[in-house]
């Protein structure tokens, strides 16, 4: 960009020297002028390749030619082309939650994405491990006071004799950066499509869904006042380890049943994570 400006400059400075010693008819000046601004186009152009090395660590899509696949390139995989299949399934290890965590789906989850990476950790380490917060449940006015689950889990993990809901992806990405340091990716706000780019890569993807697994109603959601401001939740929220998909279906291990690679229409399980704020991690490679 720096070189772009210094050239510019010195074109404009001679432009202007030698339109001072020109005594010719105004025609010519015009027609001066015209090749000029041509000339100002031209070294534009040829800087375009500086212009976009400047902003080239932003995250872009490639459109490629009919037929073929999209790419996604992105600095944090070492600039990596990672051609977006048309069908990924892997084969990650499935872990039920239950009886031990009626509320560990989340936990659950980050064990199955943190063994396919070859860390050897189990569903109730995590449960041990995993940021708390400890807000009390209270009533009063007609309002519910509550923890929130981006500050840490939220009630009861063991029990659902006691009030909890879960925990959400902050706290889960900072349990998993102690396993895997360095090497955690927040995926949260992506497009749906940039986790479809990490399986095609061959790492599954930790998210947060509801257990319908497509949008739910307004019904579903109930308001929480907590320390960090007010919050909507739902207690059908769930937490899955993406393993796939395909041009119909998502695939998924469901910690909730122990099902391995159960699927799901993709259309509207997109939608259900996208309602409950798109969070997913993955890690990368080393």
């Amino acid at each position: 960009m720096i070189t772009l400006i210094i050239l510019i400059g010195i074109l404009i400075f001679i432009l202007f020297i030698f339109s001072r010693f020109i005594k010719r008819s105004a025609s010519l000046k015009t027609s001066f002028s015209i090749i000029g601004v041509v000339l100002l186009g031209f070294f534009t152009l040829a800087q375009t390749p500086h212009i976009a090395e400047a902003v080239g660590r932003m995250k872009t899509w490639v459109q490629a030619p009919l037929h073929s696949t999209n790419t996604f390139i992105d600095d944090q995989v070492d600039l990596t082309i990672i051609p977006l299949e048309e069908t990924v399934l892997l084969d990650a290890p499935v872990i039920n939650q239950l009886p031990e965590l009626p509320r560990g789906c989340e936990v659950t989850s980050l064990a199955m994405l943190l063994q396919y990476a070859n860390i050897s950790v189990d569903k109730m380490t995590l449960a041990e491990e995993i940021k708390k917060d400890t807000t009390a449940y209270k009533v009063s006015g007609g309002k519910v006071y509550y923890g929130h689950p981006n500050d840490g889990f939220v009630g009861s993990m063991y029990t659902k004799e006691l009030p909890g809901l879960g925990v959400y992806h902050q706290p889960i990405k900072e349990l998993a950066e102690k396993y895997l340091p360095g090497q955690i990716k927040d995926l949260t706000g992506s497009p749906f499509n940039t986790l479809k780019i990490h399986l095609s890569d061959k790492r599954p993807v930790w998210v947060i869904t509801n257990t319908s697994y497509k949008k739910l109603s307004s019904k579903e959601f109930v308001t929480w006042h907590t320390p960090s401001g007010v919050i909507e939740i739902t207690f059908k929220e769930h937490s899955v380890l993406l393993t796939g998909f395909d041009k119909d279906y998502v695939y998924f291990n469901d910690p909730l049943t122990g099902e391995k690679n159960k699927k799901a229409p993709i259309m509207d399980f997109e939608e259900s994570w996208v309602q409950m704020g798109s969070q997913a991690i993955t890690y990368l490679p080393r």
